[in-house]
């Protein structure tokens, strides 16, 4: 009887220790991914500094990134590795995408708008939405490491896959909340021209070097 107890233990203990490996692994796993200079990035920090539709844009991307490594662990990224043609549309309409949003940050780096507390959004909520995600999911590096390589990893873990992707969409949302809410601190310069003129011009620089990556296929 107390040879049973005790292997039902070691079982129990065996569980929750790869539990808790693959909520870590996923976690871990996810942040390395996500924190990146990107365009959805710099476009989550611009919003976020400006303080225009912050809730809706930061919750669109940590529920798109759960749902994308949830689809990859559920075997979508073997259905995109089957379908090459499918990322090639992808990168270039990508790429056409960020030039032009790209452009758009440069015409705001010339004429830069300067935002005092209290101002009106300069920038609708269908705007807005619609730019992130034209962002996130035009963007073919979302589907390589999101679906393909977490769902990939994901599936190492078997019976803790579903463990894996709680940790990975945990770091997702901790990651997009803390760029959407923490860069408010940086309000206190947004009624200078030059930081807009700084910002917009970093922001047009990582685009178009993202939209060059995708052009030639590096």
């Amino acid at each position: 009887m107390g040879a049973i107890y005790f292997r039902a233990k070691a079982q129990v203990v065996d569980t929750e220790s790869g539990c808790v490996l693959a909520i870590t692994t996923g976690l871990a796993s996810g942040l390395a991914l996500i924190i990146a200079i990107g365009a959805q990035n710099a476009f989550v920090l611009r919003q976020g500094v400006s303080r225009q539709h912050v809730l809706p844009i930061v919750l669109f991307c940590a529920v798109a990134d759960a749902a994308l490594i949830g689809a990859g662990i559920l075997g979508l990224g073997a259905v995109i590795e089957s379908v090459p043609g499918l990322l090639l549309i992808l990168r270039y309409l990508g790429a056409a995408y960020l030039i032009w949003f790209g452009i758009g940050s440069v015409k705001r780096a010339l004429n830069p708008d300067i935002l005092e507390q209290g101002q009106a959004s300069a920038m609708t909520l269908l705007k807005a939405m619609g730019t992130v995600a034209a962002l996130t999911f035009l963007n073919p590096h979302v589907y390589i490491d999101t679906v393909i390589l977490l769902g990939s990893i994901g599936n190492q873990f078997e019976s803790d896959r579903w463990f894996f992707w709680l940790g990975a969409s945990v770091g997702s949302f901790l990651w997009f909340f803390s760029l959407g809410y923490l860069s408010r601190f940086l309000t206190r310069f947004t009624s200078s021209v030059r930081f807009w003129r700084v910002l917009d011009s970093a922001i047009a620089v990582v685009v178009f070097s993202i939209a060059g990556y995708l052009i030639l296929g590096a």
